[in-house]
């Protein structure tokens, strides 16, 4: 036993991987990315549900409460309190509330995986997946108009203000842009709220007040409306940072020996920006994106609220305020899969635009 080799046993079976590997290095990097991200999904899922193990009383208390008072059922505390405990033990055996909280994780698997179904809300009784796609859709359309907006100038001004370095405009975008970055988002929000309603220009509830099927054409003008200070305080809570690490990882590429030798070739000067160190700025942007992504979700949930606006953001605020435990964990879960593919997404983007990376290159 003592002369085995592992590496020798192991080694033809790891080596249909390792020549995938090679012969296919972008699609083993996807495959790669996309099993960490599963794995790290089913870890995050075990996680909440520990944590809401841990968590003191759950709705199961509220629901039947509840129920016993709108029945009319009045009676003496100490026979109350009987009948509570037993009500309360037969309706936490029935959901399963009952069992260890990995036996609830997994039978929470297998209903979602094998069936396809998120559960119903204990409060409200409509389909979970139901109440996450009817505001899935805006939480959606807001932060990624947002994302593209915060994309696109700060591209545009952080290369121009680069080209800039030093100047007395260059030096009052970058206090700007600092400001934005450290200006609480909270209070960007209170203020462009207050400024809705002094004003009267902007309107304090960011959805139309009727529906799309009633009037379409009036709706996406209204929503326009409705929805301009909301995307504003997304913008303005992105654009400080982004616009920073541009400029930053423009002027730092302008200062590498490579752009020093292509302008002693006489390369004209707008291909050097934009052919060459442009170019380079395009990883680190695209690292941060998926967490200024991850961000924007998460913001959402503050602005969502104070805006009254119908996102997934919203819902999970009214979900944990109710205790609706089936719809608090679908929404933790699915936003968590959302923000965890948006860097999935990245890492796959950053592999295509840097081939260095997919053969585990620096």
């Amino acid at each position: 036993m003592s002369g085995l080799n592992p590496g020798k046993i192991f080694a033809p079976l790891l080596r249909p991987f390792y020549l995938f590997k090679r012969r296919m290095p972008l699609l083993s990097y996807v495959l790669n990315r996309i099993l960490t991200m599963t794995v790290m999904l089913f870890l995050l899922g075990l996680a909440v549900f520990a944590l809401m193990e841990l968590a003191p009383g759950d709705i199961v208390d509220q629901i039947m409460l509840q129920q016993i008072f709108s029945e009319g059922q009045g009676r003496a505390s100490r026979d109350l309190r009987g009948l509570n405990t037993e009500q309360l033990a037969a309706r936490r055996a029935e959901l399963g509330l009952n069992q260890p909280f990995y036996a609830q994780y997994f039978r929470w698997l297998n209903r979602v995986i094998v069936h396809h179904d998120l559960g119903v809300s204990l409060i409200s009784r409509a389909p979970v997946s139901f109440l996450i796609a009817s505001r899935l859709v805006n939480s959606l359309l807001l932060n990624i108009i947002s994302l593209v907006l915060i994309t696109f100038f700060s591209f545009v001004l952080g290369v121009y203000f680069s080209a800039k370095a030093g100047t007395g405009v260059d030096v009052a975008v970058t206090f700007f842009a600092l400001v934005l970055h450290a200006f609480p988002g909270l209070l960007l929000l209170i203020l462009l709220q207050l400024f809705a309603s002094v004003t009267g220009l902007f309107p304090v509830t960011a959805y139309p007040p009727f529906p799309f099927s009633e009037a379409p054409a009036r709706f996406v003008f209204s929503y326009a409306h409705h929805i301009f200070l909301p995307l504003l305080a997304a913008f303005l809570g992105g654009i400080g940072g982004a616009l920073r690490m541009i400029r930053a990882t423009m002027l730092d590429q302008l200062g590498q020996p490579y752009i020093t030798s292509l302008r002693s070739r006489g390369i004209r000067e707008w291909r050097i920006y934009f052919n060459h160190a442009f170019r380079n700025t395009l990883n680190p942007y695209i690292t941060g994106s998926a967490n200024l992504l991850a961000s924007l979700f998460s913001g959402s949930l503050i602005l969502e609220i104070i805006f009254a606006y119908p996102g997934i953001g919203r819902l999970m605020y009214e979900a944990v305020i109710q205790e609706d435990i089936n719809l608090v964990l679908s929404n933790i879960m699915f936003i968590s899969f959302l923000v965890l593919l948006g860097m999935v997404l990245a890492d796959i983007l950053l592999a295509l635009v840097d081939p260095r990376i997919r053969y585990g290159k620096e």
